[in-house]
């Protein structure tokens, strides 16, 4: 092990990467992760096991032999991409949480940045990575293009891209979310209603390294139309929050 392996006792960040039958992309992944954030946080890598059947948690329970800031965490039943998420911030000890997917295609050199824009925005809740110069074939294009403006038409939340995985955000801004499958294309527009303010970094988007997409058609295009009528009714529903004071005897 490394000398320079950052201590995990009290992470200031948490990197969490939602996976399902990655097997081959797990190695190579964290390497670029340890590579853009060692010697610049204390931080933690929770990987979320959601339900695979290749290699994945042997690929995940090797490596962390080697590197004490590595977690596993195991949905024995895939639960999506939402549930992933959502696990591993509630089980994340950095007040800090960055996000990326687990295929490759985002590139962890953009997460200093991300995270960066967070700790230094006193009112930021949200760091969302804009992609730029995406590898995907045409139709997931297609498929992107058309749940973004459909909900940015809805919700006017300003976000040109909610489905890229490259995110940050305070982790008790997170926790103060109603849970709901398909939060993660939301997370904007309901970080907006509590208050916060947005910040935006181009991301470069690059090619899936190896296997095939595990998160699939329903979840780029079919945003769904209750989820979506769901948030614009609590977004319209939100009051202010009041000040609040003990008064003491």
């Amino acid at each position: 092990m490394s000398s320079s392996q950052p201590s995990v006792s009290q992470p200031a960040v948490s990197i969490v990467v939602p996976v399902r039958n990655e097997a081959d992309n797990i190695a190579p992944l964290i390497e670029e992760i340890t590579t853009a954030l060692d010697g610049r946080w204390a931080y933690e890598i929770i990987y979320v096991n959601d339900g695979s059947t290749d290699a994945t948690g042997e690929r995940l329970a090797s490596i962390m032999t080697q590197r004490d800031n590595l977690r596993q965490l195991r949905h024995a039943r895939s639960g999506g991409q939402s549930a992933a998420v959502r696990s591993g911030v509630r089980a994340a000890r950095g007040a800090i949480v960055a996000t990326l997917d687990g295929d490759g295609q985002n590139n962890p050199a953009f997460l200093p940045d991300l995270i960066s824009a967070v700790e230094k925005g006193s009112h930021v809740g949200l760091a969302a990575g804009q992609r730029v110069g995406r590898k995907d074939t045409g139709f997931k294009k297609f498929q992107s293009r058309v749940a973004n403006r459909v909900r940015n038409a809805i919700l006017q939340d300003g976000t040109r891209d909610t489905g890229c995985g490259l995110k940050a955000f305070r982790r008790d801004v997170f926790l103060m979310m109603p849970y709901f499958d398909g939060l993660h294309r939301f997370l904007p527009a309901l970080v907006r209603r509590e208050g916060f303010d947005i910040a935006y970094v181009d991301v470069i988007d690059r090619p899936r390294r190896s296997g095939v997409s595990n998160y699939g058609f329903f979840d780029r295009l079919w945003i769904g139309i209750m989820d979506l009528a769901g948030v614009w009714w609590l977004i319209r529903r939100k009051k202010p929050t009041p000040e609040v004071t003990e008064v003491q005897a």
